[in-house]
């Protein structure tokens, strides 16, 4: 039985995802996709790779393992971690899921707190008098 794994990341959340033939089960930290992303929209942004290359999702069962972050973020290191699995399950996916914006690492992460403001930019209340 051939097994893919690979790595997903965003903001602070880390996602494995392990893609291997089955039928096309999803599960997220041992939970069903629907029950660990509650919202309908957060769980078609986690296996909208197989829509955008084509791919069927019954051809394939869906391991995932991942921590960090907040929701947001973890279904969108899923989805690079997915993106991943399938360009190298198969490189004629590639273009598409670039198009769609998949294949790219969103670099932004949080500023850090600077000495002598309240948050990264927020500076402390100016009083005149």
């Amino acid at each position: 039985m051939e097994q893919q794994l690979n790595v997903g990341r965003r903001k602070t959340a880390i996602a494995r995802v392990f893609l291997r033939p089955g039928t096309g089960k999803f599960t997220v930290n041992g939970k069903e996709l629907r029950v660990y992303f509650p919202f309908q929209i957060l769980s078609d942004k986690a296996c909208s790779p197989f829509a955008v290359a084509g791919v069927n999702a019954g051809e394939y069962d869906v391991i995932v393992n991942v921590g960090g972050g907040g929701i947001n973020g973890q279904a969108d290191s899923v989805r690079l971690g997915l993106s991943r699995c399938l360009m190298e399950k198969d490189a004629e996916t590639r273009p598409a899921l670039k198009k769609a914006g998949f294949v790219t690492r969103d670099p932004r992460m949080v500023e850090r707190k600077k000495f002598g403001k309240r948050k990264a930019r927020r500076s402390t209340q100016f009083s005149k008098r």
